[in-house]
């Protein structure tokens, strides 16, 4: 990872990916397979229940997550593709910098 905001966005990081496996899980046993249209929504609810708020140092609700971390994709969306960066080193980036 790249060092902005070093120990913050590296613990975010490892959150992400670590929210995105559970996710995976989720959409296989829970949803049969199944994509999540929802997807931000529990993302919020994990990261949020694994202590992303004492990550930044102030509460987030699932709703500001839920909504940061759908704008944060379709940005992340719009940037070419061979100048795009993992979702997870972009998103803890953003969630560092604007949360």
């Amino acid at each position: 990872m790249e060092d902005i905001g070093g120990d913050r966005v590296d613990a975010l990081y490892a959150l992400l990916v670590q929210t995105g496996a559970a996710h995976g899980t989720y959409e296989e046993t829970e949803l049969n397979g199944v994509y999540d249209q929802d997807w931000p929504r529990w993302y919020a609810g994990y990261a949020i229940e694994h202590g992303i708020g004492d990550m930044l140092g102030h509460p987030v609700t699932t709703d500001q997550l839920a909504a940061f971390l759908d704008r944060s994709n379709l940005d992340l969306e719009r940037i070419e593709a061979e100048r795009r960066e993992p979702w997870a080193s972009y998103t803890a980036r953003r969630i560092a910098a604007e949360l």
